[in-house]
C-alpha cells in the first residue's frame, strides 16, 4: 500500500490543519465566498427570470425591439453576454483579491513541508 503524496493536502495532513487556522487562509475563503456566493445568486436570479418571463410573460417577451428581433431573443443573448462578464469578473477578482493570498498560503505549506521532510532525515 503507498501512502499518500504531500503534492495535496489530506484532511488529516497536519500541515494542512495548521494552515487552515491561519487567518490568511480565513481570509481568503471568506473572500472566495464574499464574491462566488452573490455573483452566483445574481447569475441564478437573472437566468430565472428569462424562464419566468418565457413562459407566464410571452406577449412581453414576443415584443419586437428592432425588426425581428424581440425581447426574448434580447434576453437570451444576454445571457451569454452575463456568462462572459461574470467569468471576465471572477478572473479579475481572483487574480487581484485571491490568488496572492493563496501564493502565500501554498509558500508556507511548501516551506512547512521541506522543514517536516527535513526533520524525517
Amino acid at each position: 500500500m503507498t501512502h499518500p503524496s504531500h503534492t495535496h493536502a489530506s484532511r488529516r495532513d497536519p500541515v494542512y490543519d495548521r494552515l487552515a487556522a491561519e487567518p490568511d487562509f480565513v481570509e481568503l475563503r471568506r473572500r472566495y465566498r464574499g464574491f462566488v456566493f452573490p455573483a452566483t445568486v445574481a447569475f441564478l436570479t437573472w437566468y430565472m427570470l428569462y424562464v419566468v418571463m418565457s413562459n407566464w410573460a410571452p406577449g412581453f417577451m414576443s415584443k419586437d425591439v428592432v425588426g425581428n428581433v424581440n425581447v426574448a431573443l434580447v434576453f437570451g443573448l444576454l445571457q451569454f453576454v452575463t456568462t462572459f462578464f461574470l467569468a471576465w469578473l471572477y478572473s479579475r477578482f481572483s487574480t487581484n483579491r485571491l490568488d496572492p493570498l493563496a501564493r502565500s498560503l501554498n509558500d508556507e505549506y511548501e516551506a512547512a513541508l521541506a522543514d517536516e521532510d527535513g526533520r524525517k532525515h
